[in-house]
């Protein structure tokens, strides 16, 4: 998804990380060319604080996002992916896992999930980063309860897992 989004905006210096912010944070463009996070409307003033540009330059983007027809068909769309329990894993008896591997190696989510679930861990939240959003994108999982030195020793013992980080 990315490459085809900066193409679009390959002429522009600072568009493409005002799109970056837009897709990180799940920004939608409406018909009326305002920005809103879900329900709630964003100023392009803050949007322009995020990412330390001129508010006019937010506002010609999102022009830009509403008159061409894929981006505004992606744009239109989008939504925040939620709450993440990452931060507060420790206050609800749960654990974050977060892992690097190799972006480019499908299965990895599937061989982490397998493991997990052998051992009877719950996953209540699943994140991957985009690798072509996020230079060294990781996966984080919120397992509940602690792991054991079993899971995270199968874990490591995966062969596109780089590093493991684990947070109670």
């Amino acid at each position: 998804m990315w490459p085809s989004i900066r193409k679009q905006f390959e002429r522009q210096v600072v568009r493409p990380d005002i799109v970056r912010k837009m897709i990180e944070c799940g920004m939608r463009v409406s018909e009326d060319e305002k920005i809103y996070v879900g329900d709630v409307e964003v100023g392009f003033t803050a949007v322009a604080r995020a990412v330390k540009v001129d508010r006019r330059v937010v506002k010609q983007t999102v022009q830009q996002i509403r008159q061409n027809r894929y981006l505004y068909s992606l744009f239109s769309r989008t939504a925040p992916l939620g709450t993440s329990l990452v931060d507060v894993v420790n206050m609800l008896g749960y654990t974050a896992l977060i892992i690097q591997a190799d972006p480019k190696s499908p299965g990895i989510m599937a061989e982490v999930a397998e493991i997990l679930s052998r051992h009877g861990m719950v996953v209540r939240q699943a994140v991957a980063e985009d690798p072509e959003m996020v230079h060294d994108a990781k996966m984080t999982l919120v397992v509940e309860g602690q792991l054991t030195g079993h899971v995270v020793e199968e874990l490591h013992g995966l062969k596109d897992v780089r590093s493991i980080k684990i947070l109670k």
